[in-house]
């Protein structure tokens, strides 16, 4: 099944209406269906009424114990699907305030204690130099653009909260690429190079060379074991289903077993690092 980015997160309340209907059809109360689901009549409510949005294993769960036919379990887990998936377009970001973005993120990061980032591209806000994060939104009209930078600087606080673990995963082109002049690009690398020695934080690099995997065109975060965001071209996908998560933290894993950390990783930031010092020179 296909569907437009714009019915993607927009299905919360459709899911709800049609659990709710086809339980009452049934004739059963939630008090019910919760017991043959084993789960509590409070969660049956939250879920009808749109509060909370099911996992497709929930819906499957809820549409077996109401005996469904297959056909039904299939249309109602696709629109599960696309109630467990958003799409925010940068376009419309943009109009909201790309500060207001930063809030989102917070948000994201307040609430959740383990964080990986894969980043293919270019320097997370959350490991950038100012001067880093002011170029990376250069192209930002410059009221937005101040208030976003500041955000971004931030939200850097985090990484020094001993309560949530992060790992970041960038390949040489990332670390590499030449967003900031070149003095700037060696100092940028050497914070990343200095933030490695924070406990709660991993940063590991993937070198360029023989035997590096294919890797994916988007940067990708998950926090936790419940969200997993993607970045594209044209905007970024949200996904909160458990089977899409899962999918982003094995991938994730491959990368992890092709990086450099710790030792390894210091020493080959130094010997980038050094690169933009002989240039700047």
């Amino acid at each position: 099944m296909t569907f437009e980015p714009q019915e993607l997160g927009q299905s919360r309340a459709d899911l709800a209406e049609t659990l709710r209907t086809h339980r009452k059809r049934a004739g059963w109360n939630q008090t019910r269906l919760a017991q043959r689901c084993n789960m509590s009549q409070t969660k049956i409510s939250n879920i009808e009424s749109g509060k909370i949005t099911p996992t497709l294993v929930d819906v499957e769960l809820i549409l077996r114990a109401l005996e469904a036919p297959p056909e039904l379990i299939a249309e109602v887990t696709a629109l599960a699907r696309m109630a467990n998936t958003e799409w925010q377009d940068n376009w419309s970001l943009l109009r909201r305030g790309l500060d207001k973005r930063q809030n989102n993120l917070a948000g994201f990061e307040k609430s959740s204690t383990g964080f990986r980032y894969f980043l293919p591209t270019m320097i997370t806000g959350l490991l950038a130099t100012p001067e880093y994060v002011r170029e990376s939104i250069a192209d930002v009209p410059e009221e937005q653009r101040r208030k976003t930078v500041a955000k971004k600087l931030e939200r850097q606080e985090i990484l020094y909260d001993k309560s949530k673990r992060f790992t970041f995963i960038l390949t040489e082109q990332a670390v590499r690429w030449p967003l900031v002049p070149p003095g700037a690009l060696s100092v940028q690398i050497e914070h990343l190079a200095a933030l490695t020695r924070l406990s709660n934080v991993r940063i590991g690099v993937i070198p360029i060379g023989p035997g590096v995997i294919p890797g994916p065109l988007n940067v990708f975060t998950v926090y936790d074991n419940r969200v997993a965001t993607v970045e594209t071209q044209t905007g970024i996908m949200v996904f909160r289903d458990s089977r899409d998560v899962t999918a982003y933290i094995e991938e994730f894993s491959r990368y992890e077993e092709h990086a450099l950390f710790g030792e390894a990783a210091r020493e080959k930031l130094g010997e980038w690092s050094m690169i933009f010092t002989r240039q700047r020179e």
